[in-house]
């Protein structure tokens, strides 16, 4: 490979738009193989290394945690680029991560005016949708946005 087909970290990061300490962050998470270096240490990367920023951008803008991005990327052939069929199979596997994340953002999206509305602010006390904090019992978290209701914390 002629180095003509290597970047060095400033042009990655401008073809790639992300800034080169994404970049570094990523290679040091092990989202990306280490850079090749010149002999004044500099890093350079193959033109292969814009596929994967993509794709771990995309990965990001869905959702999907750096762990999940990083087993995806274990699964990718080493020593050439990734092929449609590769990425098919790696868009297929996600799927149902991706669907939970729709139903869980629609369920945001359609219950989120039912606590901002009553001005509260607040479910520990809210004798309305949450008394005596009834809604703790389901566990840690925005339990009305994971999927319990309201009703379910007042039948109990």
């Amino acid at each position: 490979m002629d180095g003509s087909d290597l970047l060095s970290i400033g042009q990655l990061s401008t073809r790639a738009g992300v800034a080169a300490s994404a970049l570094r962050f990523y290679e040091a998470e092990g989202l990306l193989e280490p850079a090749g270096r010149t002999e004044g240490n500099r890093r350079q990367y193959t033109r292969d290394t814009l596929r994967r920023i993509a794709f771990i951008r995309a990965a990001q803008q869905v959702g999907l945690s750096l762990e999940q991005i990083r087993q995806a990327l274990a699964t990718l052939p080493e020593g050439r680029t990734p092929t449609t069929e590769d990425w098919r199979r790696l868009s297929e596997s996600w799927r149902s991560t991706l669907d939970q994340q729709i139903e869980w953002l629609e369920r945001l999206r359609d219950r989120l005016d039912s606590c901002i509305g009553c001005g509260c602010l607040s479910l520990d006390v809210c004798s309305l949708y949450n008394p005596d904090d009834g809604a703790a019992r389901f566990g840690h978290g925005a339990r009305f946005w994971k999927g319990n209701s309201s009703e379910q914390v007042t039948r109990h």
